[in-house]
């Protein structure tokens, strides 16, 4: 019985698209390409009507467009905009693809404390985060003071590999990565005074730990892109291929709205923080399923933009 539902369907399906193609003169992919403007709306219906082509390489698109056009019988010379328009998705279409890769390495890569390129970019955020305190060694209490759980912040990086983009929002927006490290460090509703705040230990913070927390929020940014629910996102900020770029600046977004976010949950202590986090990624998820979403940025790290082609 399904076998002929589904026969019955597809059949339908067939009818129907041919019968749109006789009345407007267009076939399905024209009409996608003319009737939705660049961005995710576009780009998600060329990905699901052109499963073949999305394992393309970017060099190949021109090539692969040549040939659709051809296969579709449309003449390149009167639908000069199509080409362009189907370019621009497919390079986002393979682009995101690219970028999956690329994280999925980085986050692959453990951290090496013998590599030089790897302290350099924990050095660099101590150096961010604290311009004006001194290192006393690389195994130190001191790093407590920028949310990691010991002395030596190698440990916390195991399960991201080398996937961590705290130092990325701490350089290119350094005043909000600042106020939020400053926030995460104070005591809850006034509970103790200035002085008896001091005295305690700042790995026992009321609010939160920061370095935890990007570590947090760049796994969160990682399971959004590689499960898909990050095109609609990228796909409406990126003009072509989405890039790493987009995917840091994508993080700087997370970490100022979780802190956002976290603000106004008011968790009474730092245990709640999975259900702070899970409530956030739910969150984020539902604003992702609007196909025009963008998570346009408010702070000066971003210059993502909306683009029209």
């Amino acid at each position: 019985m399904k076998f002929f539902v589904f026969l019955y369907c597809k059949c339908l399906w067939r009818g129907l698209k041919f019968v749109a193609r006789k009345f407007t003169g267009r076939c399905e992919l024209q009409r996608i390409c003319y009737n939705n403007k660049h961005g995710a709306r576009r780009t998600l219906k060329i990905g699901r009507l052109l499963q073949s082509a999305l394992s393309v390489h970017p060099d190949k698109v021109e090539k692969t467009i040549d040939n659709i056009m051809a296969l579709k019988r449309i003449n390149p010379d009167t639908n000069p905009q199509l080409s362009i328009s189907l370019q621009a998705s497919l390079l986002q279409i393979v682009g995101y693809r690219s970028l999956v890769a690329e994280v999925e390495k980085l986050r692959r890569e453990p951290y090496d404390c013998e590599n030089p390129e790897h302290e350099d970019m924990l050095m660099k955020l101590w150096k961010e985060l604290r311009p004006d305190t001194p290192l006393t060694g690389r195994i130190s209490k001191q790093w407590c003071e920028i949310g990691f759980q010991g002395s030596d912040p190698k440990t916390d990086f195991r399960g991201m590999g080398l996937l961590v983009t705290s130092t990325y929002f701490a350089e290119h927006d350094k005043a909000t990565a600042l106020q939020m490290l400053h926030d995460s460090l104070q005591p809850k509703h006034n509970e103790m005074n200035k002085s008896e705040w001091e005295q305690k230990n700042l790995d026992k913070a009321i609010g939160y730990s920061f370095a935890i927390v990007g570590i947090n929020i760049t796994d969160l940014a990682y399971s959004l892109l590689v499960s898909g629910a990050l095109k609609t996102h990228l796909y409406n900020v990126a003009p072509e291929m989405p890039s790493l770029l987009h995917l840091q600046q994508t993080f700087c977004y997370l970490m100022q709205e979780f802190h956002r976010f976290w603000i106004e949950e008011d968790p009474s202590d730092i245990m709640e923080f999975n259900r702070v986090r899970s409530k956030f990624h739910r969150r984020i998820l539902r604003q992702l399923k609007n196909p025009d979403m963008a998570l346009c940025p408010h702070f000066s790290a971003s210059d993502l933009h909306l683009v029209n082609l």
